[in-house]
Protein backbone atom coordinates (compact mmCIF):
# COMPACT_ATOMS: atom_id res chain seq x y z
CA UNK A 1 0.00 0.00 0.00
CA UNK A 2 1.49 3.89 -0.52
CA UNK A 3 1.19 6.09 1.51
CA UNK A 4 -0.85 9.51 0.79
CA UNK A 5 1.77 12.95 0.25
CA UNK A 6 0.21 14.34 3.90
CA UNK A 7 0.66 10.73 5.56
CA UNK A 8 4.31 10.38 4.03
CA UNK A 9 5.11 13.72 5.31
CA UNK A 10 3.43 13.22 8.96
CA UNK A 11 5.84 10.12 9.63
CA UNK A 12 8.88 12.46 8.21
CA UNK A 13 7.95 15.15 10.63
CA UNK A 14 8.22 12.43 13.18
CA UNK A 15 11.22 10.94 12.48
CA UNK A 16 12.87 14.16 12.05
CA UNK A 17 11.54 15.70 15.36
CA UNK A 18 12.39 12.49 16.86
CA UNK A 19 16.06 13.13 15.87
CA UNK A 20 16.74 16.60 16.54
CA UNK A 21 15.09 15.96 20.12
CA UNK A 22 18.31 12.99 20.55
CA UNK A 23 20.47 16.25 19.22
CA UNK A 24 19.61 18.04 22.61
CA UNK A 25 17.05 20.65 20.51
CA UNK A 26 13.44 21.38 22.21
CA UNK A 27 10.33 21.09 20.39
CA UNK A 28 8.37 24.69 20.57
CA UNK A 29 6.04 24.01 17.96
CA UNK A 30 4.91 21.05 15.12
CA UNK A 31 2.85 22.15 12.03
CA UNK A 32 2.41 25.90 13.41
CA UNK A 33 0.32 27.36 11.34
CA UNK A 34 0.80 31.06 10.36
CA UNK A 35 -1.92 33.29 7.72
CA UNK A 36 1.55 33.08 4.94
CA UNK A 37 2.04 29.50 5.87
CA UNK A 38 2.79 26.42 8.03
CA UNK A 39 6.07 25.51 9.75
CA UNK A 40 6.96 22.26 9.81
CA UNK A 41 8.89 22.64 13.39
CA UNK A 42 10.23 25.34 15.52
CA UNK A 43 12.57 23.96 18.13
CA UNK A 44 14.72 26.14 20.74
CA UNK A 45 18.40 25.30 20.42
CA UNK A 46 20.15 26.71 24.04
CA UNK A 47 18.61 30.47 23.34
CA UNK A 48 18.67 29.67 19.76
CA UNK A 49 15.19 29.64 17.86
CA UNK A 50 15.66 27.21 15.01
CA UNK A 51 12.68 26.85 12.45
CA UNK A 52 12.85 23.70 10.20
CA UNK A 53 11.94 22.63 6.99
CA UNK A 54 10.99 19.14 6.67
CA UNK A 55 11.26 17.34 3.16
CA UNK A 56 10.51 13.44 2.87
CA UNK A 57 10.65 11.40 -0.19
CA UNK A 58 10.31 7.76 -1.18
CA UNK A 59 13.69 7.83 -3.38
CA UNK A 60 16.28 10.03 -3.87
CA UNK A 61 15.32 8.92 -7.97
CA UNK A 62 14.74 12.48 -9.27
CA UNK A 63 16.63 14.42 -6.56
CA UNK A 64 17.61 14.66 -3.06
CA UNK A 65 14.73 15.92 -0.66
CA UNK A 66 16.37 18.99 0.87
CA UNK A 67 16.94 20.54 -3.19
CA UNK A 68 13.14 21.34 -2.89
CA UNK A 69 13.72 23.98 -0.37
CA UNK A 70 14.85 26.66 -2.72
CA UNK A 71 14.25 30.20 -3.48
CA UNK A 72 10.40 30.88 -3.67
CA UNK A 73 10.22 27.70 -0.80
CA UNK A 74 12.61 29.80 1.47
CA UNK A 75 11.07 33.29 0.91
CA UNK A 76 8.10 32.14 2.45
CA UNK A 77 9.49 30.26 5.85
CA UNK A 78 11.56 33.61 6.09
CA UNK A 79 7.72 35.22 6.30
CA UNK A 80 6.31 32.56 8.50
CA UNK A 81 9.38 32.99 11.10
CA UNK A 82 8.59 36.68 11.05
CA UNK A 83 5.13 36.22 11.87
CA UNK A 84 6.01 33.66 14.94
CA UNK A 85 8.76 35.65 16.22
CA UNK A 86 6.19 38.40 15.92
CA UNK A 87 3.37 37.08 17.64
CA UNK A 88 5.79 36.03 20.56
CA UNK A 89 7.54 38.82 20.93
CA UNK A 90 11.14 37.70 20.09
CA UNK A 91 11.86 39.89 17.42
CA UNK A 92 15.54 40.34 18.82
CA UNK A 93 16.38 36.54 19.69
CA UNK A 94 18.86 34.61 17.46
CA UNK A 95 17.20 32.37 14.97
CA UNK A 96 18.26 29.72 12.14
CA UNK A 97 16.96 27.83 9.70
CA UNK A 98 17.20 24.15 9.15
CA UNK A 99 16.23 21.81 6.50
CA UNK A 100 15.99 17.68 7.55
CA UNK A 101 15.88 15.39 4.37
CA UNK A 102 14.07 12.30 4.94
CA UNK A 103 13.65 8.90 2.68
CA UNK A 104 11.55 6.26 3.46
CA UNK A 105 12.07 3.91 1.28
CA UNK A 106 8.79 1.10 0.83
CA UNK A 107 11.65 -1.47 1.79
CA UNK A 108 14.47 -0.66 4.10
CA UNK A 109 15.77 1.60 6.73
CA UNK A 110 14.75 5.44 6.81
CA UNK A 111 17.52 7.81 5.95
CA UNK A 112 17.55 11.22 7.98
CA UNK A 113 19.77 14.07 6.73
CA UNK A 114 20.31 16.99 9.05
CA UNK A 115 21.32 20.68 7.60
CA UNK A 116 21.34 23.31 10.67
CA UNK A 117 21.60 26.74 8.93
CA UNK A 118 21.04 25.43 5.65
CA UNK A 119 20.17 28.79 4.67
CA UNK A 120 20.62 32.48 5.64
CA UNK A 121 17.73 35.11 5.41
CA UNK A 122 19.13 38.05 3.47
CA UNK A 123 19.54 41.05 5.57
Amino acid sequence: MTDSRPQLGLAGERLAERFLRRQGLKVLERRYATPVGELDLVLRAGDTIVFVEVKTRRSRALADPQDAVSGPKRRKLLRCAGWYLRRRGWQDRPCRFDVVAVVLPQDGPAEIEHFPAAFVPDR
